[in-house]
Formats: C-alpha cells, sequence, structure tokens
C-alpha cells in the first residue's frame, strides 16, 4: 500500500483481507463495510480507519495492512513551540510530523503529506482555524483526515461549538505529549 493512502479499492482490501474482491464488494453493498462510489462510477472506496473497524468487528487479523506510522500536520507559527511539539511527538510516538505556519501552507502540506492528523492551534492569530477546517473537509482526498484543535480549556458549550464546526477533539495542554497522543490515537484507528 503506497505510503499516504487513507482509501482503499475493493482490490486492495480484498489482498489485505485475503479474500476475493467480489467478497468486498458484498461486504460493501450489505453496509458491513462503509465507503462511499465514485461519483459516475461503480467503484468503491474504503477508508483506512473503516477497514480497521470492519477487521477488528468480524475477529479478521490486521497483519494484512501494511500501514506506515501516523502522520501528523502542526498548524502554528510559533515555532518555538510547533518544533518542540513535533520532536515530541516524533520521539515519544515515532510520528511523521509536517509544521505548517499558516493556513495556506497547512492546506498544500496536507495536500502533500496526506496526513492522518492535523494539530490546529486555536490561539494563534495567525492561523485561520476555521479555514483550515472548512477547506479540509470539503477537500475529497482529505476527507479522513482528523482536526484536532488546540487550545486552553473549553467550557462545554465551546468544545460543542468546535465539534458542530467539523473538529474531531480538542487537546487543552499541547505541553502535555502523553495528553496529545492519546488524543491522536484516540482519533485514528490506523495500526501498525
Amino acid at each position: 500500500m503506497a505510503k499516504g493512502k487513507n482509501v482503499l479499492t475493493t482490490g486492495d482490501v480484498a489482498k489485505i483481507c485475503n479474500v476475493a474482491p467480489r467478497t468486498v464488494s458484498k461486504w460493501f453493498d450489505s453496509g458491513q463495510l462503509k465507503g462511499y462510489r465514485i461519483p459516475g462510477s461503480k467503484d468503491r472506496r474504503i477508508p483506512i480507519s473503516e477497514l480497521v473497524r470492519f477487521m477488528k468487528t468480524h475477529n479478521i487479523p490486521t497483519t494484512g495492512l501494511k500501514v506506515g506510522g501516523i502522520r501528523v500536520v502542526i498548524a502554528d507559527s510559533n515555532e518555538k513551540e510547533a518544533t518542540t511539539l513535533a520532536e515530541t511527538l516524533r520521539t515519544k510516538a515515532d510520528y511523521a510530523v509536517e509544521i505548517a505556519k499558516s493556513a495556506f501552507e497547512a492546506g498544500i502540506t496536507a495536500q502533500k503529506f496526506s496526513p492522518h492528523v492535523m494539530l490546529v492551534n486555536l490561539l494563534d492569530k495567525n492561523i485561520d482555524a476555521g479555514e483550515i477546517c472548512k477547506n479540509i473537509r470539503k477537500t475529497e482526498d482529505l476527507q479522513t483526515v482528523k482536526l484536532i484543535a488546540i487550545a486552553n480549556q473549553l467550557s462545554e458549550t465551546e468544545a460543542a461549538a468546535l465539534l458542530q464546526k467539523g473538529f474531531d477533539g480538542y487537546v487543552s495542554n499541547p505541553a502535555d505529549a502523553t495528553e496529545v497522543i492519546r488524543k491522536i490515537e484516540q482519533s485514528t484507528a490506523i495500526i501498525y
């Protein structure tokens, strides 16, 4: 499986699960395996996270998944804080990490790097978190990216509003590497 591939074809899934492609199509058509069809085509696409969920549910060994480490983009213009967090994620969790210092750079980096998770600093005046979220959610190739906001303690109302806007969660203390890694692990279903 190619690096950066977050969505699989039925043929890819068949190889991973050691079954015929027709079997995968039946799983998909019956609703057991979630995904989507390519518009104007009968071709099916299955996000890796859905495949992992399906495999766990049906006790299918996940050893066929040849997925590399988790890829993370940090959207933060504060170079010192972003570099510190990136190094922590690389050393403690063995993640591949890229840093984007603006919303524009975050979009370009997401397209090239195809991250599993994007950490977006809500407190950074140079980062338009809403714009990043909107652009990631409307880009078909980035639909599986999990968006995690970096923010101070949020009230329940603020946290709910964040989820309504399209974020998948938030981290209240980016200096706490354990919390950041736990949130990333919770938001992804990738096994390596």
